[in-house]
C-alpha cells in the first residue's frame, strides 16, 4: 500500500525538533512584543501549521490575519512575478507586524510583500521563518526570527508542497528527486 512516506528520502526535521524550535521563537516573540499590538500575517498556504503551533507558544495578546502570495505557479522554480492572490482582511496602520513564513527561498515573494506592506503604515514589521534557505536568495531580508538555516533540498511537509501534496506531513522531510523530476 502506497504512503507518502514512500517519497521521503529523509526526515530533516522532527515533530519534537519542529516543537522545540517552535517554543523557543515564541518565548522570544512573547519578550520582545509584550505591551506592543502585535498581529501575525500568515503567508498562505504554506506557514498554517507553523503559525498554528507558534500562535500556542506565545502568550501575550496578538491577533492575526493571512495573505496569499506567489511567485512560483505550479513549478518547482521561482517565475520572479509575484501576484497577490488574497489581501489582508485588516488594516494594519500603527500595528507590530510580524511576517510568518514557512520557508524563504529566493527572498523574491517576501522583499516585493515588505513593499507593499511598508507602505500601509505599519508601527513596525518584521518577519518569522520556519526555514531558511540562504544558498537560494537573491533579495537581502533581515529575519527577525528563523527557525532552522537549511540546505537546497526540495523539502516538503509540515506546510511545505510538491504540486499541493506533502502539505499534512507532521515533520519536514527531504523529497525523492524522482517524484518531481
Amino acid at each position: 500500500m502506497y504512503q507518502m512516506k514512500d517519497d521521503i528520502k529523509e526526515v530533516l526535521f522532527t515533530e519534537k525538533q519542529l516543537r522545540d524550535k517552535e517554543k523557543e521563537i515564541g518565548e522570544k516573540i512573547s519578550k520582545d512584543y509584550r505591551g506592543k499590538d502585535l498581529m501575525l500575517v500568515g503567508i498562505l498556504k504554506g506557514s498554517v501549521p507553523f503559525m498554528a503551533d507558534l500562535l500556542k507558544e506565545i502568550n501575550i495578546p496578538c491577533t492575526m490575519d493571512f495573505m496569499a502570495v506567489s511567485s512560483y505557479g505550479k513549478s518547482t522554480k521561482t517565475s520572479g512575478v509575484v501576484r497577490i492572490l488574497k489581501d489582508l482582511d485588516f488594516e494594519i496602520e500603527g500595528k507590530d507586524v510580524l511576517i510568518v513564513e514557512d520557508i524563504i527561498d529566493s527572498g523574491v515573494t517576501l522583499a516585493y510583500l515588505l513593499d507593499c506592506l511598508k507602505g500601509r503604515k505599519p508601527s513596525s514589521i518584521q518577519i518569522a521563518c520556519l526555514l531558511d534557505k540562504p544558498d537560494r536568495r537573491k533579495k537581502v531580508l533581515n529575519v527577525k526570527y528563523r527557525g532552522f538555516v537549511v540546505p537546497d533540498y526540495f523539502l516538503v511537509g509540515y506546510g511545505l508542497d510538491y504540486s499541493e501534496k506533502y502539505r499534512n506531513l507532521p515533520y519536514i522531510g527531504v523529497l525523492k528527486e524522482d517524484v518531481y523530476k
